[in-house]
């Protein structure tokens, strides 16, 4: 039996979770006098009357104290003759459901409330599936509240019935059903007399004594590498944690995903230099020869993870902006931050019936399988067979906000195949060729700011000094290249990253790309810019104000879209990020054309002062 148990308390809003694990200190005597005194204080303004709220023990912040829920994740460490526990008391309002899912992420053990008057919840569902996907084999659902049905053993039946058909979806190792009343304190610390018919332990012993030890394979040793330590020429050590299996002095070790091998001749645990060591410990290492290793890369031995760009995940969603398949993201796995993509959405899970449903769009505290695309090869694998490698979560890369976590479901085999060819005659060689600097100028701005004209002008002036050059119009492409996408979300990004993609390859052959498109959106901007290379990317924004482009309205658009006849229309019903920092930036309103292209001339020449010989020699 493990001497520590970290275990998580959720379920749907008003379950009684604060409640009961605020009883279960207090009938322990786990509380010190000053906490005492303090919750006998709190409680005399509480929403009980007077009488002892042991919520108070855990819901910390004023809102929730106001509002009686909890909001945040309140951890709570103690311990017991027979145990240590460390315990996140988590919420159960849906808004806050990313709250829960971090706290679960960190448990053993789930202790899952059960109102007795309500039954099994849509939150009680989605919570007992948020922690089988985090892993969690070990769930105990106190059906709470007894005391407001007289303690009736049919329906506490009737509640464990359908509690064992909800988990029959989910792989588990242990399950406990019990009766409890948190208020009163009914087989929290002690049996109740309440309930003669329960024949089982309290929950606090059945805490004490259950085995949570993993009784997976551990016999391959992982080990991330989290930092490499250099503090002078004659050191070299790769630091981290072993996640699995044991290290000596002598193993041959594999770097991945470069497949190098090493022999291990030093292992150094808490400052001291040992022979082995293994699962849990943090560890510096050397090898007997350099090899290519940074943080990210992984060492294995006797365990073969996949190494690879392509993978399947299932992820539970978490920002208030939806996820469309196209959307670019930071990927976060073990030690390694990796720019990502959201290739397709697969199916969402429904969270009642764990039927898959067809879907192109994920919103907020939704479950959702989808293929993900990474921008190198990583080393990842299941996330049965290895936790640390198999979870992962999304950061959206203009808000630094955490947009989803989730685990890895399987590889997608395809991209093992796949070999970046590399050419003999080479981007450099064409470019020296024709005498110039490839680079793309990306021009964004509202329907009507002057794209268009501007790129036309400026490719003139650009074709008069002797360059290469390809203009990209957003209407031309869209009625060749990307005739199959419409003006959806998810067709807008792809839209965006297959102009990308083939401006990276004409740069790719020495031309100087010119695109026109209104791009509406940071995020898929910045794809652009990392698809593109930011060294060969300039940005430029005409910042023409809506209502001279209303004005102007050649094609006739806004005034459809004023009428409801478009809909997701860029300015009116559908939103246009402002560049922060673009390169150049203009109004076509109080600009002739001329001056507008001399403007990126300018800062063209300045950036790469290559092309000023083309400049000159124009002149």
């Amino acid at each position: 039996m493990n001497s520590l148990l970290k275990f998580i308390t959720c379920g749907s809003v008003d379950d009684g979770k604060s409640t009961l694990i605020g009883h279960m200190l207090y009938d322990a005597k786990l509380l010190f006098t000053d906490q005492e005194q303090a919750l006998y204080l709190d409680s005399k303004i509480g929403s009980r009357g007077g009488a002892v709220d042991y919520s108070l023990l855990l819901d910390g912040l004023m809102a929730e104290r106001e509002q009686g829920i909890t909001i945040d994740v309140a951890y709570r460490y103690f311990t017991t003759e027979k145990r240590s526990f460390i315990v996140a008391d988590t919420p159960g309002h849906e808004e806050y459901t990313r709250n829960m899912a971090v706290g679960a992420s960190f448990a053993d053990l789930a202790v899952i409330l059960v109102d007795a008057t309500h039954g099994v919840l849509v939150q009680t569902r989605r919570h007992a599936r948020i922690c089988a996907m985090m892993g969690i084999r070990h769930f105990v659902f106190a059906v709470n509240k007894m005391d407001l049905i007289s303690y009736d053993e049919n329906r506490f039946e009737k509640i464990s019935r359908d509690i064992r058909r909800m988990m029959s979806e989910h792989d588990f190792e242990t399950m406990k059903i019990l009766p409890v009343s948190a208020t009163e304190g009914d087989n929290i610390t002690q049996k109740s007399s309440h309930m003669l018919w329960y024949r089982g332990t309290s929950l606090l012993t059945y805490l004490e004594n259950i085995d949570i030890r993993d009784s997976g394979n551990e016999d391959g040793f992982v080990m991330p590498v989290q930092r490499v330590c250099r503090p002078d020429h004659t050191f070299r050590g790769f630091q981290g944690q072993i996640e699995s299996g044991l290290l000596n002095i002598g193993d041959e070790v594999t770097t991945l995903p470069s497949g190098e091998n090493a022999i291990v001749n030093r292992i150094i645990d808490a400052g001291k230099d040992v022979g082995s060591s293994d699962s849990g410990h943090a560890v510096t290492i050397t090898l007997d020869r350099e090899v290519d290793v940074s943080r990210g890369c992984v060492f294995v031995k006797d365990f073969h993870p996949h190494v690879g760009s392509l993978f399947t995940a299932q992820l539970l969603w978490m920002d208030d902006t939806p996820l469309v398949a196209g959307k670019n993201y930071h990927l976060k796995l073990g030690t390694r931050l990796i720019p990502a993509v959201v290739m397709n959405i697969n199916h969402k899970v429904d969270v009642n019936t764990g039927n898959e449903i067809p879907a192109d769009i994920t919103y907020k505290n939704e479950i959702v399988e989808c293929d993900i695309s990474v921008s190198d090869k990583i080393v990842f694998d299941k996330f049965r067979n290895i936790p640390t490698l198999g979870s992962l979560i999304l950061i959206d890369r203009v808000t630094n906000m955490t947009s989803a976590c989730g685990i890895i479901l399987r590889s997608i085999q395809r991209s093992d195949n796949l070999t970046w060819q590399k050419l003999d005659i080479t981007r450099e060689f064409r470019a020296g060729q024709k005498s110039q600097t490839p680079v793309t100028i990306w021009l964004t701005g509202l329907s009507g700011s002057g794209k268009s004209a501007v790129a036309n002008e400026l490719e003139k002036k650009m074709v008069a000094c002797g360059m290469h050059t390809m203009l990209l119009d957003g209407d031309n492409i869209r009625m060749g290249l990307n005739r199959n996408l419409g003006f959806k979300e998810a067709d807008r990004i792809e839209n965006i990253r297959r102009i990308a993609e083939v401006s990276k390859l004409m740069n790719d052959a020495g031309l100087i790309v010119i695109t026109a498109f209104i791009s509406p959106y940071a995020r898929d901007r910045q794809m652009a810019r990392d698809i593109i290379g930011a060294d060969s990317f300039l940005e430029v924004y005409l910042s023409t104000p809506l209502e001279e482009c209303e004005r102007r309205d050649i094609k006739g658009l806004y005034k459809k879209a004023r009428r409801g006849e478009l809909s997701d229309f860029t300015g009116i019903s559908s939103p246009y990020e402002v560049p922060r920092h673009a390169d150049v930036s203009f109004d076509t309103s109080s600009l002739p054309l001329g001056k507008c292209a001399d403007l990126i001339w300018d800062t063209l020449i300045r950036r790469y002062p290559q092309l000023r010989r083309a400049d000159t020699a124009a002149e």
